[in-house]
């Protein structure tokens, strides 16, 4: 039997009177609940007298109302969330007043093109908005910039990681120019597959520098970081162990 393809699952299903019957949730169900509660685009939510960005695979919640709707334990929902941290499945922070949730990939389980078929989406649209804006450029010019795009190759979780580094700078810069994200894709892949670094790795690395009161003003692209990540890795665990010797006084 072959498992390959998808199936659409729209948010209604939630309101059929199978969904709503009284139980306690599976880890598989949880985990389908978890995705459907993501925003399919990036809004902005009023949370008490604060205006925050939910962006696109993110939603907001509570460790509380998961226990609520999955009618498990708080040292549940708390042990599931930090096991698909682990398994580099979601990001999730918590403080006292929120939980933010980000779908890692949220593109896979959302998007019907994925990988290869994604990144040639990417490419086709980013092409045919160059061949109309520069429609009266002279040609050899334009196989000039066709040779050099057949170069870059990249997938969905790649350009992810692009689209995270740059939200994240606007958050800083709210007018930062946006960089040519398909060349910071091919980079963050050139990360894994050449330097051998996980996803997780660098997405803990991204939230860290542009949270940070120095690396936040000069990791302003791909490459940057890519210079950069030792040093800034080192940086984050020592502030990471730092903060743990601190906890235990």
């Amino acid at each position: 039997m072959s498992h390959q393809g998808w199936i659409k699952l729209h948010r209604k299903i939630k309101d059929h009177w199978i969904y709503d019957e009284k139980r306690s949730f599976s880890r598989f169900e949880a985990w389908l609940d978890l995705i459907m509660r993501a925003n399919h685009k990036d809004r902005k939510v009023l949370l008490g007298s604060e205006l925050i960005l939910v962006e696109r695979g993110q939603f907001i919640t509570s460790v509380r109302k998961l226990c609520d709707e999955w009618s498990w334990s708080n040292t549940k929902v708390n042990t599931f969330l930090k096991l698909l941290e682990q398994d580099e499945m979601i990001i999730y922070k918590s403080d006292t007043k929120k939980t933010v949730i980000t779908i890692v990939n949220y593109s896979t389980y959302h998007d019907k093109d994925i990988t290869e078929t994604s990144r040639k989406h990417h490419e086709n649209d980013t092409e045919t908005s160059r061949k109309h804006t520069n429609k009266n450029v002279k040609n050899v010019k334009n196989d000039k910039k066709n040779t050099s795009r057949s170069k870059l190759k990249f997938e969905t979780h790649h350009f992810q990681l692009a689209e995270l580094l740059f939200k994240e700078i606007q958050k800083n810069n709210q007018n930062a120019k946006k960089p040519n994200l398909e060349n910071w894709a091919n980079t963050f892949r050139l990360m894994m597959d050449v330097d051998n670094r996980k996803g997780k790795e660098i997405q803990d690395v991204i939230l860290f520098c542009q949270e940070h009161d120095f690396w936040y003003k000069n990791i302003l692209s791909a490459d940057k970081l890519r210079k950069q990540f030792d040093r800034l890795a080192l940086e984050k665990g020592s502030k990471k162990e730092k903060n743990a010797k601190v906890a235990r006084f």
